[in-house]
């Protein structure tokens, strides 16, 4: 396991960085946003996004890795979050990919992007050899993202917060 580069590497158009306390303003807005949420039991408040950073900045120091903050290379602008966190579905702890684009980003492929990116990151840098993504089941963008970066359905299944989840798995080595 090389944990010598914490980020994944910079896509085309994607910078990635440790999410701190000053991204606070853009992950409020992202995760505060019903439509961008509407496949969580709910959209989060401030605190609960001061939480979400929390967690991810123990999971860099506990795993070296967690979801990062998503920017446009040209601008600076933030576009919203992708990464690797640790999951349990079925009794059973695997590595998953997630993301969340802003609403008015949505639909120009940064989410496939930024995903293939932690993808490689994962099998390359860190050794994953399995990885999995946990979609709602009305969530058809979320499973065409997991799909075009190589995971598969593996099984329908409720999540650890009581709703109903398709898993989609791929093994990296």
């Amino acid at each position: 396991m090389d944990l010598g580069r914490r980020t994944p590497a910079d896509t085309e158009r994607l910078a990635f960085a440790e999410m701190t306390v000053d991204d606070l303003d853009d992950m409020a807005a992202l995760l505060g946003d019903a439509d961008v949420m509407r496949y969580y039991p709910r959209a989060k408040d401030r605190a609960e996004a001061l939480g979400w950073i929390r967690w991810n900045q123990d999971l860099y120091q506990r795993e070296g890795f967690g979801l990062w903050t998503l920017r446009l290379r040209e601008t600076g602008e933030f576009v919203g979050d992708c990464g690797l966190t640790p999951q349990e579905i079925d009794g059973t702890i695997d590595i998953e990919v997630g993301y969340h684009v802003r609403g008015d980003l949505q639909g120009h492929g940064y989410a496939t992007e930024a995903a293939i990116a932690c993808r490689d990151h994962a099998r390359d840098r860190l050794g994953v050899e399995r990885l999995i993504a946990i979609v709602h089941p009305d969530n058809t963008p979320s499973q065409r993202v997991a799909e075009k970066i190589g995971l598969r359905f593996e099984r329908a299944t409720t999540s650890r917060s009581g709703l109903p989840v398709r898993v989609y798995a791929a093994r990296l080595a």
